[in-house]
């Protein structure tokens, strides 16, 4: 009954009334308070503040359902990628074009192919362009990409298209291929504030940390921004703690790690484990990074200055892998365990573009590491059976909010619901929601197209399952 409990007490912390964005990608952030300016959307989860741009934004909800969990990422997954493209600014007949090319809110092809045929490399970029932006827009990374990088084969030098593909290719993990892009676009329009800050977040998550911190300054001091700020305090975080670490490289690893802290042989230990587990999750999952993985080894308190993580954490995943290991002299067990789970979030955030859930990311790194959900049959079918489960829509978000008790009933939940998914539907139904997910299907539409069954149908069919298993 205790997580009976520890759910009960979280839904009685939701009901605080909150604000609701709704994005034109079809996601949804929960807010405790929305304030919009003149070209963006600033909202506060907790004592934080965050900003998009408000072409992003479909409409805002005010007093909508309840908060707690914050938007993007998870407690262990990778984060979201921020919507850090600037407002689309207006081509030479936009217009004229657009109607031409969105119909019915579908992509004409057969207009874009009659613009590439024009000979005029103005309007086949701009059609390209408002392509990829519809794509875009609404979550189709892998597809707006391709229509970004038409568009810059008519215009190979405008830095909007350039912005726009190298932040694409980053929704798609293509981070290190993003570089090269987002130095062109800096150095055409050096005084372009979203140009400069897109190669800062460019060389953050290709693992060039000091090369973004110079780049979001000079970013800065063209003009102010809060998403910047933060992602460069973070940066800064993270320099000052390493600024004496040294470096180690295998065939899919970063390491970083200081000096004294650890031992040769238990990098070297490291690394084979870390190669080890990667080869186990590319059978399981049917799919292999196409860049080196950053993982960095920290003290107990470096670990926490870094991250600001909550106190229950035990490593984290937010495009880098952090580990702390304190007193930690060789890979134990639980050591593996860990690595197993924070890297199986670096496969599940390419495989969906930085676009699954919570629930899903948790549930799916939990099974690669050898949890069940078992130990918590009796006290979920009681949960199910009551009604008083977690919602799966208040398990989207990050479980970073929660209390060490609370995040243990989410994580719990989480695992319980993709046992189900693998167990009735097979393993290989969830590397296909991955890929719907990537390619701009909401949580509820990949599930049906794969499982056949939205939140209230799975949480139906998980009830009476639990039941079936653990039930008096």
């Amino acid at each position: 009954m205790r997580a009976l409990v520890l759910i009960l007490v979280l839904l009685a912390a939701l009901l605080a009334p909150a604000d609701v964005i709704h994005l034109k990608n079809g996601r949804t952030i929960w807010a405790d308070q929305v304030r919009e300016t003149k070209d963006r959307v600033e909202y506060d989860l907790g004592e934080d503040t965050y900003a998009i741009p408000k072409s992003s934004v479909d409409h805002i909800e005010a007093g909508g359902a309840p908060v707690h969990a914050g938007s993007g990422g998870s407690s262990g997954a990778a984060s979201t990628v921020p919507d850090i493209t600037p407002p689309a600014p207006s081509f030479n007949h936009e217009a004229d074009v657009a109607e031409k090319v969105i119909h019915d809110g579908k992509v004409d092809t057969d207009a874009l192919a009659g613009f590439a045929q024009t000979g005029n490399p103005e309007f086949a970029a701009t059609a390209y362009f408002l392509a990829g932006k519809h794509e875009s827009d609404h979550g189709n990374f892998p597809k707006a990409k391709g229509y970004y990088e038409a568009a810059l084969r008519f215009q190979p030098d405008n830095s909007t298209l350039l912005i726009y593909y190298a932040a694409t290719m980053m929704r798609t993990g293509h981070a290190a291929e993003a570089l090269s892009y987002a130095q062109h676009a800096a150095s055409v329009a050096p005084d372009s504030p979203d140009a400069v800050a897109m190669l800062g977040f460019v060389q953050f998550a290709s693992d060039h940390t000091p090369d973004a911190i110079r780049s979001w300054k000079k970013s800065l001091a063209l003009r102010p921004d809060a998403t910047v700020s933060q992602y460069l305090a973070r940066a800064e975080r993270e320099a000052t703690v390493e600024s004496d670490f040294s470096q180690r490289e295998s065939g899919h690893f970063n390491l970083h790690f200081e000096g004294n802290a650890t031992s040769e042989s238990f990098r070297r230990d490291l690394l084979a484990t870390l190669d080890s587990e990667y080869d186990d999750l590319v059978r399981d999952l049917g799919y292999s990074p196409r860049n080196n993985i950053a993982v960095t080894l920290y003290t107990q308190q470096a670990f926490f200055d870094v991250t600001q993580a909550p106190s229950w954490s035990g490593a984290l995943n937010d495009g880098k892998l952090r580990i702390p290991i304190s007193g930690v002299q060789s890979v134990t067990p639980e050591l593996a365990r860990v690595l197993k789970h924070e890297l199986t979030h670096s496969f599940v955030s390419q495989m969906s573009g930085n676009r699954c859930p919570t629930w899903l990311n948790e549930g799916i790194a939990q099974i690669e590491e050898g949890k069940s959900s078992a130990q918590y049959g009796r006290q979920l079918e009681k949960i199910f059976a009551t009604g008083d489960e977690i919602p799966f829509n208040l398990l989207e978000g990050t479980f970073m909010s929660f209390s060490g008790p609370v995040a243990t009933a989410a994580y719990a939940e989480s695992l319980a619901a993709t046992e189900y998914i693998r167990d009735a539907y097979g393993m290989s139904e969830i590397p296909r929601i991955l890929e719907l997910l990537s390619q701009g299907s909401s949580s509820e539409a990949a599930l049906r197209a794969t499982v056949h069954c939205d939140y209230r149908q799975l949480r139906d069919e998980m009830a009476r399952t639990l039941k079936e298993k653990y039930g008096e």
